[in-house]
């Protein structure tokens, strides 16, 4: 059974995940699936996917993010780890006992937020409270009209979306917008496992600052020089501290292509770095003065074999980091 704790921490005790994941003035780490090397191709094999997962899950890495890309966008280059998010989340919670599960991010216009609620409460449930639901208004125009829905005014659908997934959890739930009518009557089943699955809102999503600062659990932010990064970093906090509620966490994705050499100094690639283990563990340190709680490393151009790198990863860099486990 997964508990947690919120002793020395001054961020809710949401769910499991959230716990495992976030500390106050710490900085943990997790992988974003597919843990794959595809390069020059948008699909990935996924090869030995569930191997790399269990094989992450005991070297200690902190958590698992998946992404929504409903289809292959040749402009986009990406097409994730393929699956859908929800069934891949469900599967891989019965392969894994520790690890968080993450979603950065689910596309919430180009879903009915009824299912989005029903199905991230049942992973939660079904994981013993493992799950982090990162939510976006979503970027590639081209879903869209595939769907028959129109991407102007994704931004105000974003927010009638995350208004009907929170009342949905509550019983009795009370909401009236764009999606449709929930009345006392009505109930959806399950709940999530703490009361609520933590919300990550990624990057703008469309949304004024402040109202990400009031709406979300925490943020995800793409990745930037670190100056600029810790400047909207330290504006974002004072957004939050403004609400009156509870700290907030701040998190990151990272491309890297980890060298052979741990002393490899830094050099930038697209997102990300190739560089040593050494000089990694130097730019999370940095990451995490400027307010970063956790970073998602994605390993798609990374050219040494995916194990190994783990395995150096856990070795060199990990320790620094760790997370708090599950007990």
């Amino acid at each position: 059974m997964n508990t947690f704790s919120p002793i020395a921490n001054s961020f809710q005790a949401l769910n499991a995940a959230y716990a495992r994941v976030f500390r106050s003035s710490r900085l943990t780490l997790g992988l974003v699936a597919p843990l794959e090397h595809y390069p020059d191709n948008p699909v990935p094999a996924m090869q030995a996917h569930i191997e790399r997962t269990r094989l992450a899950e005991q070297l200690g890495f902190a958590a698992l993010w998946l992404r929504d890309v409903p289809f292959n966008v040749p402009s986009f280059g990406d097409a994730g780890q393929i699956y859908d998010p929800f069934v891949y989340l469900g599967f891989l919670a019965a392969q894994t006992s520790d690890i968080a599960l993450g979603v950065s991010s689910i596309v919430l216009p180009l879903r009915h937020p009824a299912h989005v609620a029903k199905a991230a409460a049942s992973v939660d449930q079904l994981s013993g409270g493992r799950l982090l639901l990162g939510v976006a208004s979503g970027d590639r125009p081209q879903e869209y009209p595939a769907m028959n829905l129109p991407f102007a005014d994704r931004g105000a659908r974003f927010r009638d979306a995350l208004h009907y997934i929170q009342s949905a959890w509550q019983n009795p739930a009370h909401v009236n917008n764009r999606y449709g009518q929930l009345s006392p009557e009505l109930e959806l089943l399950p709940k999530p496992a703490a009361h609520e699955v933590p919300l990550l809102i990624t990057g703008a999503s469309q949304q004024a600052p402040e109202w990400i600062a009031q709406n979300g659990h925490g943020w995800m932010l793409y990745p930037r020089a670190t100056d600029q990064q810790k400047n909207i970093i330290d504006v974002w906090r004072s957004r939050v501290d403004a609400t009156g509620g509870p700290a907030k966490p701040v998190m990151q994705p990272l491309y890297i292509d980890l060298a052979e050499n741990p002393d490899a100094k830094p050099q930038t690639m697209h997102l990300g770095m190739h560089v040593g283990s050494h000089h990694l563990a130097e730019h999370l340190h940095a990451l995490q003065d400027i307010g970063i709680n956790h970073v998602a490393l994605n390993l798609r151009f990374n050219r040494t074999p995916i194990e190994a790198t783990l395995e150096v990863l856990a070795r060199d860099v990990l320790p620094e980091f760790p997370s708090v486990p599950s007990t």
